[in-house]
C-alpha cells in the first residue's frame, strides 16, 4: 500500500443547531453529528468506514467533499487546506473529489437521459463539445461494463444494479483521484453487490483510485477495504487494518459486537455473539465519559466519568477505550 497521504482529517466537528420559533433563531440544543475525528487516507487504498445508522458515516463523507460545511476542524487535500477555498478554487479541487450516492434512482434526475447526465460535469469543466461529449460517455459506460446505447435512455429504465453502474460512471467523468462512497451496495440484491464491489476493486487498480467506502455492513467493509474506522455516535473509536480486524485483533466492544454478528459460512464452526443491550443514546444528549458505556458489558466506573482518547495501541492500529 503506498503510503503517501492524500487525505487527512484533523479535529473534524460538525453540530447540527436545533431550529425554533416563527423566524427558525438557531437554538442552543444541537446534535453532534461529527466530534474531534481525525484520520488520514493515503492513494490507492479504501478506508472503510462503518457504525450503525446515525453514527455520523455520510456526514463524515459530505463535510469531506465540502457538501456540508464543517464547524470546525480542518480538511486537508493533498496538503492543501481546502475548507474556506472560494468558490473558483473549489471548482478547480471539484474535479478531484467525487461521491457515489446510496439510492442510485434519487440521484439522477429522472427526465435526463444518461447521456445528459454523464455530459453535465463535463459541460460545466471542460470545453468539449457534443460529439466529444457523447464519444466519451459511451467510453465510461463500456469501463463500467454497460451497453454504450444505453446513453439514449432514462434512469427509470435500469435495473437498480445497473443504474449503480452508471452512477460510479458519473462519478468518473472527471478524472477523480478520490471517491467516497456512501453505501453504494445496500439498496442491492446480494449477488449484485458482489458485482459492483468487484467492479470498484478493478477500476480502483485500472485507475489508481482512493476510495472512502461507507456502510453498516462490516462484512461488506472488510471485503473491499485495507483499513477499517469503526464509529460510534459521531467518533471514530477504532481504526484497525482489515487484517487485523479478520485476526480478531479488535480492542475495542464495539467492534468486537460489530464482527461477532458477521455471520460464520464456515460449517461447523460456531462464533459466540456478543449481543448490544438497550438502544443507541440520543445523539443531541450523549452520556457523559465514554458514549459507548450504556451498552458496554464491560463498562468500569472511569468509563461514565471520562472519555477515553483515541490512542495507538501498536503500528496502524489505534483504539478509544480505558480498557
Amino acid at each position: 500500500m503506498n503510503q503517501q497521504v492524500l487525505v487527512e482529517t484533523r479535529s473534524l466537528t460538525k453540530y447540527y443547531y436545533a431550529r425554533r420559533g416563527f423566524l427558525r433563531r438557531k437554538g442552543k440544543d444541537y446534535v453532534k453529528a461529527l466530534e474531534d475525528v481525525t484520520f488520514r487516507i493515503y492513494r490507492q487504498e479504501t478506508l472503510g468506514v462503518v457504525g450503525e445508522s446515525g453514527c455520523g458515516k455520510t456526514t463524515l463523507g459530505r463535510v469531506l467533499l465540502h457538501l456540508v460545511k464543517p464547524t470546525s476542524g480542518r480538511v486537508i487535500f493533498e496538503g492543501q487546506e481546502v475548507i474556506g477555498l472560494n468558490r473558483k478554487e473549489w471548482k478547480e479541487r471539484r474535479r478531484e473529489l467525487q461521491i457515489v450516492f446510496q439510492n442510485p434512482y434519487l440521484s439522477f434526475n429522472p427526465r435526463f437521459s444518461i447521456l445528459r447526465s454523464l455530459s453535465e460535469p463535463l459541460r460545466t469543466h471542460t470545453t468539449m463539445r457534443s460529439a466529444e461529449l457523447e464519444d466519451h460517455a459511451r467510453q465510461l459506460l463500456e469501463k463500467v461494463g454497460m451497453p454504450p446505447d444505453t446513453i439514449y435512455r432514462y434512469p427509470h429504465e435500469f435495473s437498480g444494479g445497473q443504474l449503480q453502474r452508471i452512477a460510479v460512471a458519473r462519478a468518473l467523468t472527471l478524472n477523480p483521484k478520490f471517491l467516497v462512497l456512501d453505501e453504494p451496495t445496500s439498496a442491492l440484491d446480494v449477488s449484485v453487490q458482489a458485482q459492483i464491489l468487484n467492479l470498484l476493486r478493478a477500476l480502483q487498480q485500472e485507475l489508481n483510485l482512493t476510495y472512502m467506502f461507507i456502510s453498516h455492513d462490516l462484512s461488506v467493509v472488510q471485503y473491499i477495504s485495507n483499513r477499517i474506522a469503526v464509529m460510534y455516535l459521531g467518533k471514530v473509536v477504532e481504526l484497525i487494518s482489515t487484517v487485523q480486524l479478520m485476526e480478531g485483533g479488535a480492542v475495542h466492544p464495539y467492534t468486537k459486537a460489530l464482527t461477532s454478528a458477521i455471520p460464520e459460512v464456515i460449517e461447523g464452526r460456531k462464533k459466540e455473539r456478543l449481543a448490544l443491550p438497550k438502544n443507541v443514546p440520543d445523539a443531541a444528549r450523549p452520556p457523559s465519559g465514554c458514549s459507548f458505556h450504556p451498552r458496554c458489558p464491560l463498562a468500569m466506573e472511569v468509563c461514565k466519568q471520562e472519555e477515553p482518547r483515541l490512542e495507538e495501541m501498536e503500528e496502524g492500529h489505534w483504539a478509544a477505550c480505558h480498557l
